[in-house]
């Protein structure tokens, strides 16, 4: 039974592709784990020392690293670590004591709910604004979209957040400056505190997706099977939507899974323009007091999760696209 279903795996290329990609991805996701234990090796500062404050002793120190197991050599640390991931084990805080695990469940889901939001709003957005600047190409109407979009690339997350906090709360004092959320919070007072930090997000992303969007449609137009429609008389709408659209669905799809990818790991400086209690503060606050644990386990979540929508990403291409699954 195992031969023959490998035997049928290795034949249908979609599945091959598909435990290659997976392959990939696993042995991407350790290659970053192990980035991420240097990466926080090399902070600056002592963790026991922030614990226990400037004035503690050496031998105070001694004995909380050892009680932290921060005496241990660096290899035997990052397998120790790499275990207890692999069992579900994200660790304990070095400066708070608490589990892990406990601490990034709910601010993982409010990074979730304000990176669902932002894709809610921007993904239609962009493609309905790349086919219109394909639809009116060389008008004042592409024109417009284009270099709206191409200044906001041209700008940093934060300043368009700081921007916005001074337009809509300092100026018109319409929407709060923060997006601190908390317990009980009433569903409309959270949404009207995310609608900041949700458009800082979408501006960005909406802008991205949108250039793609139109240059895929318009690699897709100069196809012949396109200007034959054209001569048939067809309308530039009616070919626009029926025939260039399902064809430039492929890039299209790419594009906007890895821009959602970049929604959930691009949110660290949003958050923290705004003080939102999700993942991006808590590996900010973490990495101030060197919490080695909370700052590993955070970023391997954000690596996680940008592999795995890539893997998402190639594996709808690939659905999409009849061509990548037979070799040249």
């Amino acid at each position: 039974m195992t031969t023959a279903w490998m035997g049928r795996t290795s034949g249908n290329p979609l599945i091959r592709l598909t435990l290659q990609r997976m392959a990939i991805s696993l042995g991407l996701l350790l290659a970053m784990s192990l980035l991420i234990f240097i990466g926080v090796e090399l902070l600056p500062g002592d963790v026991a020392q922030n614990i226990l404050g400037q004035s503690a002793t050496p031998e105070a120190l001694a004995n909380l690293r050892t009680e932290l197991g921060l005496d241990q050599p660096a290899p035997r640390r990052y397998l120790s670590w790499l275990w207890g991931i692999l069992h579900g084990d994200l660790g304990t805080s070095l400066s708070g004591g608490q589990d892990i695990a406990e601490m990034i469940s709910g601010r993982f889901a409010n990074t979730m709910l304000l990176a669902g939001l932002a894709a809610l709003v921007s993904v239609p957005t962009a493609i309905v604004l790349g086919l219109l600047a394909v639809l009116y190409r060389d008008s004042w109407v592409d024109r417009v979209i284009s270099f709206s979009t191409l200044a906001t690339i041209s700008l940093p997350e934060y300043f368009i957040g700081y921007v916005l906090i001074m337009v809509f709360s300092i100026w018109l004092g319409v929407l709060p400056s923060d997006a601190i959320v908390y317990k009980g919070m009433g569903v409309g007072e959270r949404l009207i505190s995310l609608i900041l930090p949700c458009v800082t997000l979408a501006l960005v992303v909406i802008a991205h997706m949108m250039r793609m969007t139109r240059a895929a449609l318009i690699s897709v137009i100069s196809s012949p099977y396109v200007e034959t429609a054209e001569l048939k008389g067809l309308k530039r709408r009616h070919i626009l939507t029926r025939h260039v659209l399902p064809n430039a669905i492929s890039p299209i799809i790419t594009v906007v899974v890895l821009n959602l990818a970049y929604l959930i790991v691009g949110v660290v400086v949003v958050e923290v323009v705004f003080a939102y209690p999700g993942m991006g503060q808590l590996l900010v606050d973490h990495v101030a007091k060197r919490d080695v644990p909370v700052v590993q386990a955070v970023g391997l979540i954000f690596a996680a999760t940008y592999i795995i929508l890539n893997l998402i990403a190639d594996i709808l291409a690939i659905v999409a696209n009849p061509r990548l699954r037979h070799p040249r």
